[in-house]
């Protein structure tokens, strides 16, 4: 059944009354979604100042002008109204946000399988301005539009969403899935529109459409981010496939695995990638990932002084984990909870916390039942300052996006060196 919008808080807060991570189809809008033409509305105010706006502009405006005559149907919209809506007052609130663009950005760069926005986070603490998102998960793009006022677009898979991908920015940033390589299968050579070794053997794979919008835009860099076991898989064939392809684009690569624990109470191993586009740099880059400290924070330092009683595990779930845990014991294997040490650290939060967090558990002394972290302590887990907006959607699918999210320190950490290399290269080129 088609739904209508509810545009009683048009213009103010049409972004939060209306999202909620569903995809409602409204007349107005023929086939296209709520979410595409906020993402199309978001992306070109918050770029109107800038040469990006100009991929978003005729459809943005054409969206803008739908949705003030459907709320004000005798109104007489004139295109330099819709062209430029912040000066009448609409849509104001996309800008009253947690994290707001620089006022005058150093560099641009492009957030693609964004999650909750840790790379752009890192990247805006650098000067770096967001020209392009895109999330495929509706209730992330919830949590992205909360804290950063912008819509991602969808399926960075489809044709339709890579054509919106602006020309011209400095940085491509992507914390893509990992999944199953297959190097076998029916040859792809044009899988680019001309041959890159082996692309063709990465075909259908979310990383293949990473290499697809490197070779066609050509970023000065870019910073990849992936599990540990990326290096690991298929014996080493997978990274092979990966690192190869990267260079057949012409770019140098540099990799490091490092774990998020010298920043948050956390043992969270993800291997870095980082590239720079040969032509641009002609191998001059000065790069070189930072040197980590030791733990210097503990889980005590991030638990809330006061948590709800529904995040204590009741006697059914904490027998059956306990029951778990020794039968497996007993068959020689590790699997099993983890009560962690407020003085240490903790497991990796996985993105099946909200399941049971059994990863993950705090202890409440001998006579009380453990309990999970909340989900502001699993973002402060993650390295997400309080006034991040983590309850814009429910308990279950916050804990799926810290679960799938980038430690935002140690992203800010590479990504400052990453910048560097760009800034100073810029310098040398225009003095």
């Amino acid at each position: 059944m088609e739904k209508k919008v509810n545009l009683e808080l048009f213009p103010e807060k049409i972004y939060i009354s209306d999202i909620a991570g569903k995809k409602m189809k409204i007349r107005i809008y023929g086939p296209d979604s709520l979410n595409k033409q906020l993402a199309l509305i978001t992306h070109y105010l918050h770029n109107r100042d800038s040469e990006s706006a100009k991929t978003y502009k005729e459809e943005a405006v054409a969206g803008i002008k739908e949705l003030v005559t459907y709320k004000y149907p005798n109104i007489n919209l004139k295109s330099f109204v819709a062209e430029n809506p912040l000066q009448y007052g609409l849509f104001k609130d996309i800008f009253n946000i947690p994290y707001p663009s620089p006022e005058k950005p150093l560099f641009t760069f492009i957030d693609l399988f964004a999650g909750m926005g840790g790379f752009r986070i890192a990247m805006q603490k650098q000067g770096g301005k967001c020209v392009f998102s895109s999330e495929w998960n509706e209730f992330a793009q919830k949590t992205y539009m909360a804290n950063f006022g912008e819509m991602p677009f969808g399926d960075i898979t489809k044709e339709d969403t890579k054509k919106y991908i602006p020309d011209n920015f400095d940085i491509l940033c992507a914390g893509f899935p990992c999944q199953p390589f297959s190097i076998a299968g029916i040859s792809k050579k044009n899988s680019l529109g001309r041959a890159h070794g082996f692309l063709d053997k990465a075909q259908g794979t979310l990383f293949f459409d990473v290499a697809d919008i490197i070779d066609r835009k050509r970023p000065k860099a870019f910073f990849l981010e992936n599990v540990k076991n990326l290096v690991s898989h298929d014996k080493g064939n997978t990274f092979k496939i990966i690192s190869e392809t990267l260079k057949a684009l012409d770019y140098d690569i540099y990799y490091q695995i490092m774990d998020g624990k010298a920043f948050v109470p956390q043992h969270r191993e993800r291997i870095m990638i980082i590239g720079f586009d040969k032509l641009y740099f002609k191998g001059k880059e000065s790069f070189s990932f930072p040197e980590l400290s030791e733990p210097q924070k503990t889980i005590s330092d991030i638990l809330e002084p006061n948590p709800e009683d529904k995040y204590t595990l009741s006697d059914k779930l904490w027998g059956y984990l306990r029951n778990y845990a020794e039968k497996h014991k007993a068959k020689g294997n590790g699997f099993g909870y983890g009560m962690t040490d407020l003085n240490g650290i903790s497991r990796t939060l996985s993105a099946r916390y909200y399941k049971d967090g059994s990863e993950v558990l705090i202890p409440q002394g001998e006579n009380s039942n453990p309990r999970r972290l909340t989900p502001r302590e699993c973002a402060r887990l993650m390295g997400y300052e309080d006034n991040y907006i983590i309850n814009a959607v429910s308990d279950v699918q916050a804990y799926r996006q810290c679960g799938n999210s980038v430690v935002v320190p140690l992203i800010t950490a590479v990504s400052e060196k990453v910048v560097k290399s760009l800034l100073d290269n810029k310098h040398e080129q225009t003095s």
